[in-house]
């Protein structure tokens, strides 16, 4: 099957999450968010301006004295606020503020305008009206009833008391809505759609002395994304061939810190296959954190391999000349029966078929210890309930006391998690040991001592100990010094590879005095 390469992989990856950006202008609506902001910044401008110039045409006519002024009090009196609005911003978010319905239309009032607000309106009509093929914004000024006083539409005079913008501004609320939009007003250009499903609304009252005396009311739809971005395609353009080429570099440059590790571990690891040793080595600069762990995980496990090897070959060694040499006495006892068995004597024939029976049964002990250091090396520690050790080591010492040695147990409140069968491989090794070495009226003692993060099993003997000559080579699998009372050089070996697989050790304990000492450490395991 064709593997897609990792290079190419990267490389769609990368122009796949640069590609993600660049999509999400037309699908989210932040930008549209920024662009409905602006046009409410801009409209927000405009009222201010427009209140400013209302309240100076105020004060202008009712100095000449042409006009009276609105009473400030009794009926008809705009109310007095208690506290001036504070300073205008603009919070408008197409992905947290309600989009209103459109706008109702304004209604014919019965009530004409105020005379005075009427007379401010006629003065700052021709002003919006200039200003408003610049703005593109429709613009309105009510009396503090709702009148319509001044506008660059076609509704002066007209009501809109029920608008919920003018309510609120008549109130004294700065005001900024949402609504959808319906019909297009024709005419307008300057680089806005008019095609666009929202418009804004932006209503402030007019204050003099604390009193709101006018509402203005603006109304804009905001900037198309489409043409928003048409507007600067140049500048999008330029920024979108910049980050294809950051983009292609960031690749490249991410494809060579991987693949040309990768490639190197590769090829170590096809060297290391071929049969050649020593080979696979740290990278001198693997690149990214994980490539550094693969390469020296890989390195850890071709050394691990080779020790490996080298051991079976070691042990395969060890175990030819183990079985060559009552194999071979076994081959010329049975050849000298065959060829000579006739001319024998009764002792003769009897002296070479025990020489037989014993090959046989030294083959049969190999076997049986090889089997069990097999056994060690697969041994695993698993999840059980702990209990009493005592117990298994009393019925351990009842076994061996049968067989001539003298062995004590030391009182202990120790527990294990380990089977009897484990026990009987590891502390029966030993004690085979004191058999051979100090004979059967030798006498041992097994101590178990607990603490919190390990189990400690030590095995003492009064036997002749070990010589400080052979003490570095006890543990080499073949290695004995009672190969004529049957050792195996195995004893020690399997000890020492099913301490291991449970996360352990065993020790030959210096300074012990007569005989020899051997300390077993196993980790406290987690309980089922």
């Amino acid at each position: 099957m064709r593997r897609i390469r990792l290079r190419t992989l990267l490389l769609l990856i990368n122009l796949l999450i640069l590609a993600l950006p660049l999509a999400g202008i037309w699908f989210l609506r932040l930008y549209e968010s920024a662009l409905i902001r602006q046009t409410e910044a801009e409209l927000v401008a405009q009222a201010a301006m427009l209140a400013g110039a209302y309240k100076i045409e105020r004060q202008i006519l009712v100095d000449a004295g042409n006009l009276p002024p609105e009473p400030e009090t009794g009926a008809g009196a705009a109310p007095l606020l208690p506290d001036a609005p504070a300073n205008r911003t603009t919070w408008l978010d197409l992905a947290e503020d309600p989009v209103l319905p459109p706008a109702p239309d304004p209604v014919s009032s019965a009530t004409p305008a105020l005379a005075l607000a009427a007379a401010v309106g006629a003065a700052v009509t021709p002003v919006l009206r200039e200003a408003q093929p610049v703005t593109l914004a429709a613009m309105r000024i009510v009396d503090r009833r709702g009148i319509v006083t001044a506008t660059t539409g076609d509704d002066l005079g007209a009501s809109l008391a029920g608008l919920d913008e003018i309510r609120r501004a008549l109130a004294g609320e700065p005001v900024s809505t949402l609504r959808r939009y319906g019909e297009t007003p024709p005419g307008l250009t300057g680089g806005f759609t008019l095609r666009a499903a929202l418009r804004v609304y932006v209503a402030s009252p007019v204050l003099v002395d604390g009193r709101v005396v006018a509402a203005i009311l603006l109304s804009r739809t905001p900037r198309d994304l489409a043409h928003a971005i048409y507007g600067r395609r140049l500048d999008i353009a330029v920024m979108t061939a910049l980050l294809l080429a950051t983009g292609l570099f960031l690749a490249l440059a991410v494809s060579r810190l991987v693949t040309r590790p990768l490639g190197l571990v590769v090829a170590q690891a096809q060297r290391a296959a071929a049969g050649e040793t020593g080979i696979v080595t740290p990278l001198a600069r693997p690149g990214p954190r994980e490539l550094a762990e693969l390469s020296e995980a890989v390195t850890r496990m071709a050394a691990i391999l080779e020790r490996r090897a080298d051991y079976i070959r070691s042990f395969a060694a060890h175990v030819s000349h183990e079985f060559k040499t009552p194999l071979a006495g076994a081959k010329g006892a049975l050849e000298l029966l065959e060829d000579h068995g006739a001319g024998m004597d009764e002792s003769e024939r009897r002296h070479f078929i025990s020489v037989v029976g014993a090959s046989l049964d030294r083959l049969d002990l190999l076997v049986r210890r090889l089997v069990d250091l097999a056994r060690a090396d697969m041994m695993r520690q698993g999840r059980a309930a702990p209990r009493p050790i005592a117990a298994s080591l009393e019925a351990l010492a009842i076994r061996y006391r049968a067989r001539g040695l003298t062995v004590r147990i030391t009182p202990t409140t120790a527990q294990t998690v380990l089977t009897d069968d484990a026990l009987e491989m590891m502390l029966g090794s030993l004690l085979d040991n004191v058999l051979r070495h100090a004979g059967s009226g030798a006498a041992a003692a097994i101590t178990a001592e607990q603490a919190a993060d390990r189990l400690a099993l030590i095995v003492t003997d009064d036997g002749p100990g070990v010589p400080a000559a052979d003490a570095a080579r006890i543990f080499e699998p073949f290695f004995t010094t009672a190969r004529a009372q049957g050792g195996t050089g195995l004893g020690l070996p399997i000890v020492r590879a099913i301490a291991a697989a449970l996360g352990g050790t065993v020790e030959l304990m210096s300074g012990a005095g007569r005989g020899a000492a051997f300390e077993i450490r196993l980790p406290n395991p987690p309980t089922a």
